[in-house]
């Protein structure tokens, strides 16, 4: 829900400008200084720019919703504390109410998005499981090895160090450790079920190419650029079992992205289990 919605429009104002400011200095660069940017004006004309460019930005998602004449008309009555078209408790009303409306619509968008991604990913299963090279486990994951490694297989509760590319049954990519130029290091039992699983499988030095079900990845949970139950394929490279003592020197290193952490059960945000050791079908 934008805050266009949630606040009055003078508090949705002064908000996006606070978030804009906070947003850009976070963003900024703190170890290496870069060459200052061509001087802008700060005047009336440029300030009031900006302003529109945040406020316009938080209104993006219910711009199909609003007559922006009429959002200007009561924008400027309300900075001149002029009478509007409606009172303080029936603009109350209705922002209760469009809220809904909205609620109601993403539900039922992600729910229509939900089915379409279960029905592909279990289609795309089907005809997947019976190429050459690719084993299914009593899981439902798939597997294909691309390089068997001959170190130690990790245990659930190991910490692993990873190379990895994650992309949609559509070959979208959504993460990768090759475009952050380091490999990611985490635990087995704190990232989703498919690859606590998958990984369980690799000795070290092996490159496997893993086919995750959407019920051992994130279910109807799944984040924005990944979508509610999609199936998702990973290639990933297991390089090494960090140690107890080498995980405290290298606390550093990169951690996995948003796409391979466990996702908290909406009740008790509980921690992933460790998937239960695989067993291939015959």
């Amino acid at each position: 829900m934008t805050r266009f919605v949630q606040k009055t429009l003078v508090a949705a104002l002064a908000a996006s400008f606070a978030i804009g400011a906070i947003a850009q200095d976070k963003d900024a660069p703190k170890a290496e200084a870069k060459p200052a940017a061509p001087t802008v004006k700060v005047d009336k004309n440029s300030i009031s720019t900006m302003v529109g460019m945040d406020v316009g930005r938080g209104l993006t998602q219910i711009k199909d919703d609003i007559d922006i004449k009429v959002v200007e008309q009561a924008l400027e009555a309300t900075l001149k504390g002029e009478k509007t078209s409606l009172t303080q408790e029936e603009a109350l009303q209705v922002r209760q109410e469009f809220m809904k409306t909205l609620q109601a619509k993403r539900v039922a968008e992600q729910k229509a998005a939900a089915d379409k991604n279960k029905k592909e990913g279990e289609a795309f299963l089907a005809a997947n499981k019976s190429k050459a090279g690719v084993k299914t486990t009593a899981s439902g994951l798939q597997y294909m090895v691309e390089k068997e490694g001959t170190g130690a297989k990790p245990k659930a509760t190991d910490t692993v160090k990873v190379n990895y590319l994650g992309t949609k049954i559509d070959g979208t990519k959504f993460d990768s450790s090759y475009d952050r130029g380091q490999p990611a290091t985490f635990p087995l039992n704190g990232v989703i079920k498919g690859w606590s699983e998958g990984l369980q499988l690799m000795p070290v030095g092996s490159k496997y190419k893993l086919f995750v079900p959407a019920d051992l990845a994130y279910g109807e949970n799944g984040p924005g650029q990944i979508g509610p139950n999609a199936t998702l394929i990973f290639e990933v490279e297991l390089l090494d079992i960090e140690k107890a003592s080498e995980k405290a020197e290298k606390a550093g290193e990169a951690k996995p992205g948003a796409a391979m952490k466990a996702t908290p059960k909406p009740a008790d945000k509980a921690a992933a289990k460790p998937a239960a050791k695989p067993t291939d079908k015959k």
